[in-house]
């Protein structure tokens, strides 16, 4: 018997498409997030300076939902795939905006390469609403805690090859020869989704598109206004407005602590940026692999929910220990085993965290926005953190920010209703 060609009605080809689209955003973060970040910490930059540059790249995931939720949910006919012509298309536009950073030069400043880097956000966001839209939509629900476990460990190795790897190029070749091999790194990834169909009669590549779905004697602004409804009514509720919330906190928390505690270790206490930038892609790569597999597990036998409280209890007593220690005089001594504790087990909460948004995204037309907004909670507490840290830290210091960020996750255990296994019946395109 004949088998199709490789597409997302096959579990393997999900499983790995998924981890490779993440694997792509990994890299990129590992040099803009943190390697980069790290080099300007190196050569004077202020942490001001530093949340700002992180502020800017994060902006277009805040502005996810409305930029490109309803693109994906319009869901235009194409013959490549409705989703799948929107996720190869962005990503060509983002690679051709990482080889923009060619063109800047190796004196660039760090303004001039956060704006072009804001550009790549701005079409990896797109892709990132694409891939979200077909894990939704092909993804069963007994198979969502793998596939987050999946993308997890595919970000977190990304991020922390990219990490390691782009903190040594940048300090022995400069930002010419780092952005060359982001780019070379990256485009064998961001040509996967030209292999991989939505379904096996779809065209390999095309360029055709169809006008767009409407009901018999409804208009546009008909359609935009039914669509809206649909997007307010799905976070009028109680649970919407909780896990939203909860989005926000989490990546907030985080931002606040990890972003000047970093900052302090190169210019307070001496540490180098790149052995800085090793470390913590060591400690992202042991977050997403460690225990990722055997979570997503748990969460699909137990339910996201259960795990998911654990696993912010785990953290809220992470940064605890974090403050204490900082508290105590040990910051630069006991720096490794504090970034460990900030990274390790946030890392892993989202395993859990991802499942629980998309269980509460899948209802109704605007599903791709309702999870991007879920997901823009959490981007724009990463922003809003980075932006507030280096202000935040000089009045309270890092031994408060710690036992803050701790409390923070206190609440947000209140706010984790038990739910029972995910047993929610395979969700299928329209």
């Amino acid at each position: 018997m004949r088998r199709g060609p490789p597409s997302l009605r096959s579990s393997r080809w999900r499983f790995g498409l998924f981890s490779l689209l993440y694997l792509y955003q990994g890299l990129v973060a590992g040099f803009a997030l943190t390697a980069l970040a790290n080099h300007f910490a190196a050569a004077g930059a202020s942490t001001a300076q530093i949340g700002r540059h992180l502020a800017v790249v994060g902006l277009p995931w805040v502005l996810q939902p409305l930029l490109w939720g309803p693109v994906i949910d319009r869901g235009t006919p194409s013959r490549m795939g409705a989703r799948r012509f929107w996720l190869v298309l962005s990503l060509a536009c983002a690679q051709a905006c990482l080889a923009g950073l060619l063109l800047l030069g190796a004196d660039a400043g760090l303004t001039a390469i956060s704006a072009v880097l804001f550009l790549h956000s701005l079409a990896a966001s797109l892709a990132d609403t694409a891939t979200d839209r077909l894990i939704s939509g092909t993804v069963p629900a007994d198979e969502l805690g793998r596939t987050s476990a999946g993308t997890r460990a595919g970000f977190v190795i990304g991020s922390a090859a990219g990490t390691a790897i782009f903190a040594w190029i940048l300090a022995q070749y400069g930002l010419p020869a780092a952005a060359g091999a982001l780019l070379a790194l990256t485009t064998p990834l961001a040509l996967a989704p030209v292999i991989v169909r939505e379904t096996p009669d779809d065209r390999l590549f095309s360029l055709r598109r169809d006008a767009p779905p409407r009901a018999p004697g409804r208009g546009r602004m008909a359609e935009v206004v039914l669509f809206t409804r649909g997007l307010l009514a799905a976070f009028r509720g109680r649970d919407a407005a909780i896990l939203l919330a909860m989005c926000f906190a989490i990546d907030f928390g985080l931002a606040l602590f990890q972003v000047p505690f970093a900052v302090a270790l190169v210019q307070v206490h001496g540490w180098d940026a790149g052995d800085l930038s090793r470390l913590q892609a060591g400690l992202a790569l042991l977050g997403g692999t460690l225990g990722a597999g055997g979570l997503g597990a748990a969460v699909d036998h137990m339910g996201p929910h259960r795990v998911l409280r654990g696993l912010l209890v785990a953290c809220a007593l992470a940064f605890g220990g974090a403050g204490v220690l900082i508290g105590a005089g040990w910051e630069a001594a006991a720096g490794p085993f504090i970034l460990g504790l900030a990274s390790v087990v946030p890392a892993l909460l989202y395993v859990a965290l991802l499942p629980t948004v998309l269980l509460a995204s899948r209802a109704g037309r605007a599903s791709a926005t309702q999870f991007q907004v879920y997901m823009a909670a959490m981007n724009l507490g990463d922003v809003a953190g980075s932006a507030l840290a280096g202000p935040l830290a000089a009045v309270m210091g890092s031994t408060l920010v710690a036992l803050a960020v701790a409390a923070l996750f206190v609440l947000c255990t209140g706010g984790v209703r038990h739910r029972g296994p995910a047993n929610v019946a395979q969700h299928s395109e329209a």
